[in-house]
């Protein structure tokens, strides 16, 4: 009995599995429906591929159906390129005989690569349909793209396939970057970034010794994955834009969902012996390293109304610096907001550095005094001065602060009326902290909103009225700083009463 029962089961699933294998298509009647009727492409520039983007096909029906064709609306000239259900038709464009179950559905994945010669000239729009079927079953979908135009900064290829690259001290590889040009016959004058239309930098663009790269208020520089800016021992870098017109530096893809997607491109780098740098009024997101700062050529460079965002590695990197700052503000670092290294000396005032990288080894402010050698040996330099006036230094984990001196050299620091997060430790290293009038530990400083990289300070802050006047006269946003009871505000921003939810 038990075998026959066996075999009824197994002869049951033969014949069920048989039935399966041929289903009867119909053709399709023209009542697909869609989960929506038109796919948005965020805004891409010029050659540069958008990100994929989704689109559910329904069949409603009770019936099996064969879509005879989906295909894009320019055919194969069409910029738009997809996927149905994972196959790629004829050149990712043209589908036949495309099945559908009943009361089922398909996916088609959606990307773009164009250059804006082929939009509408007057609004840049690139514009396309998937068109599903014809005659009277013919359905579609529309597709929109806005397409940017730019300044393409990108290294030189030559006639013999090789492509121009740089040599910088102390990395044994050639890397691919180009100096830039006053002659270029397309761009023009490349040492002048203006805010016509924004620029798209390819590789490192450099900036050779005795020539000054000057980037003008409101202009936007949009990096390319392993970009950045290389300025070179005699160069000098003057991004100084305005509070109405900042300068903004970030990744070239302009989807949201790469707003705040740390690393995208590498650094803005500022090399030994570069001089006479300033920033001011600028923001800088999305890098490895925000600014990569190198011992200048003996004079302060200077940072003011600077924030820089989502750093993988550091926001402020530098060595053997000289670096005088103020009204700066650093939010997520996977290593450090600020990192102060081999020494060099600094000025702080009302900067706010914080950090809350999920992690439980970054900081929000690091000094040292030397590197280590491969031997074990420390090779040490004078940190002559690492003054903090005023500022606020915290973020998500217990100890926010950390102080790696060598003590063969000097390693001199003051942080005077500044909020530190720091918990308990039997370091003599950094007793000054605790029972320290010039000193708020662990107060909270009741940002707006950590996440969104608005570290503005509200009516009810611990960084409210506990400062002195360093002689910073507006914050940030240009609101004069007012005092409490005579004392000022920590930070970089003055304080406001925030809405209520």
């Amino acid at each position: 009995m038990r075998n026959i029962i066996i075999l009824f089961i197994v002869g049951l699933a033969i014949s069920v599995s048989s039935c399966r294998e041929d289903f009867q298509f119909e053709a399709s009647t023209g009542n697909l429906t869609f989960s929506k009727d038109t796919v948005y492409l965020d805004t891409v520039f010029t050659d540069i591929g958008s990100s994929t983007y989704t689109l559910k096909v329904y069949n409603k029906s009770d019936k099996d159906i064969k879509i005879p064709t989906i295909q894009l609306g320019k055919g194969q000239a069409s910029k738009y390129r997809m996927t149905v259900d994972g196959m790629v038709g004829e050149n990712n464009r043209i589908f036949h005989d495309v099945e559908l179950l009943a009361k089922d559905s398909l996916y088609i994945f959606i990307e773009v690569t164009t250059d804006v010669a082929s939009a509408n000239p007057t609004d840049f729009l690139y514009t396309d349909q998937i068109q599903f079927d014809s005659g009277d079953n013919f359905q579609k979908v529309e597709l929109v793209t806005l397409i940017q135009d730019a300044y393409f900064l990108y290294p030189k290829r030559f006639s013999d396939g090789t492509t121009e690259t740089l040599n910088i001290d102390g990395i044994d590889e050639p890397v691919y970057g180009f100096f830039l040009d006053e002659n270029d016959p397309v761009n023009g004058n490349e040492y002048i970034w203006g805010n016509d239309k924004p620029y798209v930098v390819y590789g490192y663009a450099a900036v050779p010794s005795g020539k000054t790269l000057n980037i003008q208020p409101g202009a936007r520089i949009h990096f390319h994955d392993s970009s950045g800016v290389i300025v070179g021992n005699g160069a000098s870098f003057k991004a100084i834009g305005t509070l109405e017109n900042k300068i903004i530096f970030e990744g070239d893809r302009l989807e949201p969902g790469f707003a705040d997607v740390p690393g995208q491109w590498e650094t803005i780098w500022l090399t030994a012996g570069s001089t006479n740098n300033e920033i001011d009024h600028v923001i800088i997101k999305n890098s490895i390293v925000g600014l990569n700062i190198d011992s200048n050529d003996g004079n302060f460079m200077t940072i003011k109304n600077t924030q820089i965002y989502n750093s993988s590695l550091v926001g402020i990197y530098a060595k053997t610096a000289k670096i005088q700052g103020e009204n700066i503000v650093v939010n997520y670092g996977g290593v450090a907001a600020l990192a102060c290294t081999l020494g060099g000396s600094y000025d702080f005032k009302h900067c706010t550095f914080n950090n809350n990288w999920s992690s439980s080894r970054q900081v929000a402010v690091l000094l040292n005094n030397y590197y280590e050698e491969e031997n074990g040996n420390n090779v040490a330099f004078d940190l002559t001065q690492a003054d903090f006036k005023n500022c606020i230094i915290y973020g998500s984990n217990t100890y926010e602060l950390k102080l790696d001196p060598d003590t063969s050299e000097d390693f001199n620091y003051s942080f005077t009326k500044c909020l530190i997060k720091f918990g308990t430790t039997t370091d003599t290293l950094y007793s000054w902290i605790f029972d320290n009038p010039e000193i708020k530990r662990n107060g909270n400083p009741k940002f707006l909103d950590i996440q969104n990289n608005q570290l503005n300070i509200g009516d009810d802050s611990d960084a409210r009225g506990f400062g002195d006047n360093v002689g910073v006269a507006n914050d940030i946003l240009g609101i004069p700083r007012i005092t409490t009871n005579g004392l000022y505000d920590l930070g970089a921003y003055q304080h406001e009463i925030f809405p209520e939810d």
